[in-house]
């Protein structure tokens, strides 16, 4: 985290009351309510449609709720201008579902997007970015464009893009969408890696149950350099889930809460 950016208070990172909205008479969220504690990982599932994406861009502020409140770090967005939603947003690092990349610019400038506008000084952007790539194990990429890389990689950049300012919250909107098994592996090992060494509290969208999975269960070996399951069955206390469903949270709890829930629709869906 940046020196001049405020220390994230005790309470919640993220706490959402009562949250509605409404498109074209269509409910897409419903009371929406939950809590995100600091250095948490929350994995939000639900069927395709169901209000993931928007509730992410409500989280991050691009859109403004019918109803209910949003706390980031401990300050009600819903009623910022978008100067304290500008000063709001250093802090929270965003990966978004189809990279969203900058065509016309380099890897290097599209992970030192940020710190140019801050006016960062062109040689620490340049050793930033390098350490960024470097964790996401694209080090040599940095000269390379979008158009250049697989839709892996560019993830990796978005990945690296989002960390790159140390953020107090990332929110992940479907890392893996769209990738094939493999590929979406390597970018859970990264937020697994992520989760683990610098211990950022984090939201991630999935639409993947083996995905969220595996990041419950599976913790990143930093000697090894590479993500391992936890041993004796066990898994990351700190990671959690929640089921969005008809625009209601239906489940808000632990790993094991949700493998043993007897809800029948749960069961199904995880099925």
């Amino acid at each position: 985290m940046a020196d001049d950016q405020t220390p994230a208070p005790a309470g919640p990172v993220l706490e959402l009351k009562d949250v509605s909205i409404t498109f074209e008479r269509n409910k897409v969220l419903d009371g929406v309510s939950f809590v995100v504690q600091p250095g948490e990982t929350r994995v939000l599932l639900g069927p395709a449609g169901g209000g993931k994406s928007v509730l992410m861009k409500l989280i991050n502020g691009l859109i403004k709720p019918d109803g209910g409140s949003i706390k980031v770090f401990g300050e009600e967005i819903t009623t910022m201008s978008e100067e304290q939603m500008f000063q709001m947003r250093r802090r929270v690092g965003m990966v978004f579902q189809e990279s969203a990349l900058f065509d016309s610019m380099d890897v290097e400038d599209n992970v030192a997007y940020r710190l140019n506008e801050e006016g960062t000084a062109p040689e620490e952007a340049h050793k930033r970015v390098q350490e960024a790539l470097d964790f996401v194990e694209l080090g040599k990429a940095i000269t390379k464009f979008p158009s250049e890389l697989s839709g892996g990689m560019r993830r990796r950049v978005s990945i690296a893009r989002a960390i790159i300012t140390k953020p107090d919250l990332i929110l992940y909107d479907s890392p893996t969408g769209g990738l094939d098994p493999i590929t979406s592996t390597t970018i859970v090992q990264l937020v697994v890696k992520q989760r683990d060494i610098s211990h950022t509290t984090a939201l991630m969208i999935s639409h993947r149950l083996q995905d969220a999975f595996v990041l419950a269960t599976h913790r990143f070996d930093p000697e090894k350099n590479e993500m391992l399951p936890i041993p004796d069955n066990k898994v990351d206390e700190n990671t959690k889930f929640l089921i969005l469903n008809e625009g209601k949270i239906i489940f808000d709890g632990g790993t094991l809460d949700l493998t043993h829930s007897d809800d029948p629709w749960i069961q199904s869906y995880l099925s």
